[in-house]
């Protein structure tokens, strides 16, 4: 079973934001940590997610994807049932943001926050994993432009933002990664 930690800070503003680790890490990624930092000061909501398999003290996913969407959607539907939400943004780093971005629709969210999408594995752009990014859902990616699993293609509901010097960890500036990821998630928009 998934675990999450649920920060609803005084004067929560109904929304939402819900974060997952990439494959091989934790929910105290440094991009992670300062995006859930800069949106709790807005009187957002953070959910942060640890998949299944990093609770059991696994380092790698498991096959098939599904397991990890299956889990990331029965959290999403218990923070429904603890939180009022107005606006639910979803999201994560690398495989989180994968995560992320295949159940946004599932999920009923009104946006997705993608933190170092891996576009492809590193050394192998003819193996895209575009097909993600498109949801239908306003979606907000954040990659360094020395990822070496690549940078997406900007589309009319994806918007890419590219941070000079940055690598896939997003370690070198997440104040300007936060600032991003703030002015994102408190926009307004549907509620879903």
């Amino acid at each position: 079973m998934a675990r999450y930690n649920l920060d609803v800070p005084a004067g929560y503003t109904g929304t939402l934001l819900v974060l997952g680790h990439g494959a091989g890490g934790d929910v105290d990624a440094v991009d992670l940590v300062a995006v859930r930092a800069a949106v709790l000061a807005t009187g957002a909501a953070v959910a942060m997610v640890t998949q299944p398999y990093r609770v059991a003290g696994a380092r790698r996913p498991p096959a098939p994807a599904r397991q990890l969407d299956a889990a990331w959607l029965a959290v999403v539907a218990e923070l429904r049932r603890r939180v009022a939400i107005d606006t639910l943004v979803v999201g994560g780093r690398s495989s989180g943001a994968r995560v992320a971005c295949r159940t946004a629709v599932e999920a009923g969210a009104g946006r997705v926050l993608a933190l170092a999408f891996p576009l492809h594995p590193p050394g192998r752009p003819e193996v895209t994993r575009s097909d993600e990014l498109r949801t239908g859902v306003p979606t907000l990616v954040l990659s360094g432009d020395r990822d070496a699993f690549g940078v997406p293609e900007p589309s009319p509901t994806v918007h890419v933002e590219v941070l000079p010097g940055e690598t896939h960890s997003l370690s070198k500036a997440p104040h300007l990664l936060a600032q991003l990821a703030v002015a994102f998630v408190t926009t307004a928009a549907v509620a879903r």
